[in-house]
């Protein structure tokens, strides 16, 4: 038998799910007692998952989000391009990317399924934007109105999952309103263009956001294109009955709803907006945003084959 010479670095979140997941930090030390070739590092403020990976990441390390999709955010910014293998342990709230990967089967309990899985290649997404800012998501991305349902999911601390959601977006849509956005998609083969106002506006690389919505029916990770989701302006009384579609994935042959697989989109915001990337929120967006997809930027471990 090949012997495994990987070293796995445990980056575990207590903060994560609202702060529920500080009660797994027993377990996951137990989990790993022993091992020689494992290492756990607990954050303790914010920010500092990426600067343990950004300090640790060398040859022969894999590296293991523990938490929710804003730790594997993190992860995924502090190693893009060093060819670092990531994996993510699911103990956040909504867990996207996580349902996204295996598909939404049972992710294996534990961390021994780390230690003997293989790995995929998964794309990235790049975002520029402000003064020269640039920034990777591996699940997706959203302006405008999913960008404040982010915002208020944050805040949340008493609800959790897809109720968090649904809470946010009752509060959003209570003063919310569609936004003038100048888009530029660049397709596989040509370009589209539009300028009109928007009501959602969303670019993803695995299907789901939020828990539950099927934002991107057809979207695989490792296809080498984006897929964008775009909710022209509605009547707000309509919203719910999207919601219901958003679930489904049936609302891309809807005549309100644009879908498309792309290489690249630009946005020009004609006010400043809230965006979120993997649920992490950047406030006070403004002028032109610029979404490229990254083939294959990252590998990921997977018990999947």
């Amino acid at each position: 038998m090949m012997k495994n010479n990987r070293r796995y670095l445990f980056i575990f979140n207590p903060t994560a799910d609202k702060g529920r997941a500080a009660g797994k930090e027993k377990w996951l030390k137990s989990l790993l007692s022993g091992r020689n070739d494992s290492v756990l590092l607990t954050t303790t403020y914010s920010g500092h998952a990426g600067d343990i990976a950004r300090s640790e990441a060398r040859e022969g390390t894999c590296i293991i989000a523990c938490g929710g999709d804003g730790t594997l955010h993190e992860v995924i910014n502090a190693v893009v391009g060093q060819g670092i293998k990531v994996g993510i342990l699911p103990i956040g709230s909504a867990n996207d990317f996580s349902r996204n990967l295996h598909h939404n089967k049972r992710v294996p309990l534990g961390v021994a399924h780390f230690f003997s899985a293989g790995s995929i290649l998964v794309d990235l997404g790049r975002i520029s934007f402000g003064d020269g800012d640039h920034h990777y998501f591996i699940n997706s991305l959203g302006i405008g109105f999913t960008g404040r349902i982010a915002k208020i999911v944050k805040q949340t601390f008493w609800l959790r999952g897809e109720l968090a959601y649904v809470y946010a977006l009752i509060n959003v849509l209570y003063t919310y309103k569609a936004s003038n956005m100048r888009i530029k998609i660049t397709l596989k083969h040509s370009i589209l263009e539009l300028y009109e106002p928007v009501f959602a506006f969303s670019v993803l690389n695995g299907k789901i956001e939020g828990g539950r919505f099927q934002l991107a029916p057809d979207a695989d990770l490792s296809d080498g294109l984006l897929d964008v989701c775009i909710l022209k302006a509605i009547p707000k009384h309509q919203l719910f009955r999207y919601v219901i579609k958003y679930l489904r994935g049936t609302h891309i042959d809807d005549p309100q709803v644009l879908y498309c697989k792309a290489k690249a989109v630009e946005v020009m915001l004609d006010e400043a907006d809230v965006m979120h990337a993997d649920g992490e929120v950047f406030d006070n967006v403004s002028g032109s945003v610029t979404i490229s997809v990254v083939p294959q930027g990252v590998s990921v471990l997977s018990c999947i084959t």
